[in-house]
């Protein structure tokens, strides 16, 4: 069994190693912090796929549907195994923890490693939902981010990217050095420019999660009353000109808009429903690489202290809405609304207030910089209270098993 080690090397927000011990008590973490339902779920549970279940609020998705819903299914992510010279990739430990815990539950959840833009794996879904599911499938999740998609249908590669639209923006934002330091920096971002909106509209719009409708509703493998809630962000005014107003934006908007074609037609065909839930700031390995956003993130931490809601919360909170156990809220363009606690007048004036005042010399009395970039460790399995890091873990851990 290959043990190691493990300490964090790093590139920026980006880590060479993760660390499965630490991974693991993550999981177990958030899996602790998930509200636990009024009743214990009794049953088999409802069939739910959660597509891009392994990190952020996929994985929240898929840990407070097995605590607050009950669910049994399938989920969906992309990672990487361990090599002779690299651990598996953060998610896939995430991923190993996660079905660790549904075992722990009793609730038959199968996890798939694959392209989730492939009809390949969309087959493999669709099979798994009749041979082992009954042929029925009451939720579908869809919380993808991905640079690039390869569309099956024609064999084009869509590549996404991080770009404003119709002019430069300029905007500060958050690095740290190899001490661990904050520094405030501005950095510009050239326009999008020619088929750039198009092609990232292509990878993180609508169009995937449509066709995963389309092929199980040509399997016919819906149930009645079938709901689907794609997760999207909104977020501040101060980051809207690299995110909102941008090209990732304008994905968003086309996903949103996707949401409302989807509705009409599972309304009329199973009495179903389709949504988007706009979620409030984390710290993800998404949103990490977008200008501006750690700035943001560690100046709302700041404002908000333990108040600021963390995904496992608001994924509860989702689930509720979508299985009845709470009131469905929907906005004026029929979104889920979990971000109202970073977005109010109040909130959003003090981040404003500290971002302006933003120097490297201030932004330790602004932001909440140690919980920030603990945040980031966190992601990759370091910083974890309670994992001994002076100890060698095993990094060989398989992927798990669903063929019992």
């Amino acid at each position: 069994m290959n043990e190691r080690v493990l300490v964090p090397r790093n590139r920026g927000f980006l880590f060479l190693d993760s660390h499965p011990a630490g991974c693991g008590q993550l999981v177990a973490d958030m899996w602790q912090a998930c509200p636990a339902p009024a009743g214990v779920p009794e049953g088999d549970g409802p069939v739910a796929l959660v597509i891009g279940s392994s990190a952020g609020y996929g994985l929240a998705a898929t840990l407070a549907g097995l605590k607050r819903a009950g669910i049994r299914g399938i989920a969906v992510s992309f990672e990487k195994a361990p090599t002779v010279r690299r651990t598996a990739t953060a998610g896939w430990y995430r991923t190993a923890a996660t079905a660790d815990i549904a075992r722990a539950a009793r609730r038959d959840l199968v996890f798939l490693n694959g392209d989730a833009f492939s009809d390949v794996m969309k087959d493999q879904v669709a099979d798994l939902i009749e041979q082992r599911f009954g042929g029925r499938l009451d939720y579908l999740i869809y919380s993808v981010a991905a640079p690039r998609r390869t569309d099956p249908a024609t064999g084009t590669t869509y590549a996404s990217v991080l770009k404003p639209i119709g002019q430069a923006n300029r905007t500060k934002t958050l690095v740290f050095d190899d001490e661990g330091l904050g520094e405030v920096r501005e950095v510009e971002t050239g326009p999008a420019e020619g088929d750039d909106v198009q092609q990232t509209v292509a990878v993180m719009g609508g169009a995937d999660w449509e066709r995963w409708i389309d092929h199980l509703v040509g399997r016919g493998l819906l149930a009645d009353g079938f709901a689907t809630a794609a997760l999207s962000y909104i977020g501040s005014p101060l980051t809207e000109g690299i995110y909102r107003q941008g090209t990732i934006g304008a994905a968003k908007s086309h996903l949103e808009a996707t949401a409302c074609t989807l509705n009409e037609r599972l309304d009329k065909t199973v009495g179903g429903r389709a949504v988007t839930s706009v979620n409030g700031a984390a710290v993800t390995q998404s949103s990490t690489a977008i200008p501006g956003i750690a700035l943001y993130t560690g100046l709302l931490r700041g404002v908000l202290g333990e108040n600021l809601v963390p995904p496992i919360r608001q994924l509860a909170a989702l689930w509720d809405q979508l299985t009845g156990a709470a009131p469905l809220a929907l906005d004026d363009e029929g979104r889920i609304r979990l971000d109202s606690w970073e977005l109010t007048d109040d909130v959003q004036a003090a981040v404003a207030e500290r971002w302006e005042a933003a120097t490297t010399a201030t932004i330790a009395d602004l932001a909440d910089l140690d919980w920030f970039h603990a945040e980031v460790q966190r992601l990759y399995g370091f910083s974890v209270p309670g994992v001994d890091y002076s100890v060698a873990v095993a990094i060989d851990i398989p992927w798990p098993d669903h063929t019992s």
